[in-house]
């Protein structure tokens, strides 16, 4: 009783966290964007236009994020046996899509710019350099924010989140560069700037898009957790080796299969406790362990 307690309390501390992160980072985004956008048209820069465009898609990012997370925190039913958490990779990926459209998008403007020649009209005010500069501390603020919370609750959604705001420090550096070398009479490097942004921003979706993808196709922990897990069942009373350790990886949780060898002549009820002290100790060592099955084999 005392751990499905445990458990119900981490995981409505995991939703609350994530849920006020990302409140926090559609406001920040919102106010961003609308900023970008104004200096964008007004200084005439189409780096921060684009720029303006990215923070907009954080927006739509974020709630893509909150709905995740609600729904992967969800209690086990009869047809989701074992649990919902690998909605919060779905969201992930959805995420990861809409970050790669939007970076395509932005791809194509500046590559049309380029070919038509759109960019010799006019030179970028220094309000795009100051909205630049604006992003750039506040972006990166809100990655190390949100990167914290998301260790810390160990979410897989909310860590793709932060990498969105780092991506989207990284494109207003690329446009800040661009603006500047515009107005020293380079006008082309502003919509170069654009596509420097969009490589940015593809980067960081494939790479969202590849670690929701691990944590879906079963893929096992890495090698020290492995190890530690082996170490601490073979500290265990009347453990005499490891057979099998099989782990997987299930949205942000990790399923354990382990065969175990005790001593051939005892009794079913001494395996059964040895078994039992194996997998609450597994479970308590490793907060992340959701699920093991413990086999004992007669050595």
């Amino acid at each position: 009783m005392e751990g499905n307690i445990e458990r119900n309390h981490t995981q409505e501390d995991f939703e609350k966290t994530a849920m006020h992160v990302s409140f926090i980072s559609i406001i920040v985004n919102i106010a961003l964007s609308v900023f970008k956008l104004f200096a964008g048209v007004f200084a005439h820069s189409a780096a921060m236009v684009s720029d303006a465009v990215h923070s907009a898609s954080d927006v739509f990012s974020t709630i893509v994020v909150m709905i995740g997370v609600k729904l992967s925190a969800q209690a086990s039913d009869k047809k989701h046996p074992y649990g919902h958490e690998r909605l919060e990779c779905v969201a992930a990926s959805i995420l990861a899509t809409v970050l790669a459209l939007t970076g395509l998008g932005i791809g194509y403007s500046a590559v049309t710019q380029i070919i038509h020649q759109d960019y010799t009209s006019t030179v970028p005010g220094t309000l795009a350099l100051i909205a630049a500069l604006v992003s750039i501390l506040a972006k990166e603020a809100m990655y190390h924010y949100t990167r914290y919370h998301a260790k810390r609750i160990d979410s897989g959604a909310l860590m793709a989140d932060a990498w969105h705001h780092r991506s989207d420090a990284l494109s207003s550096v690329g446009a800040l560069i661009g603006i500047a070398a515009a107005r020293a009479g380079f006008p082309i490097l502003d919509p170069i700037a654009s596509l420097v942004i969009c490589l940015f921003i593809e980067k960081a979706a494939l790479d969202i898009y590849k670690d929701a993808m691990d944590k879906m196709v079963d893929e096992a922990c890495d090698d020290d957790t492995e190890a530690a897990i082996r170490d601490c069942v073979l500290a265990q009373e009347g453990v005499l080796g490891v057979d099998m350790l099989q782990t997987r990886l299930f949205g942000n949780k990790i399923y354990v299969d382990l065969e175990i060898r005790a001593d051939g002549s005892s009794s079913l009820t001494e395996a059964h406790e040895i078994a039992e002290r194996v997998h609450s100790t597994i479970e308590a060592t490793f907060p992340k362990v959701k699920h093991i099955m413990v086999h004992v084999n007669p050595a």
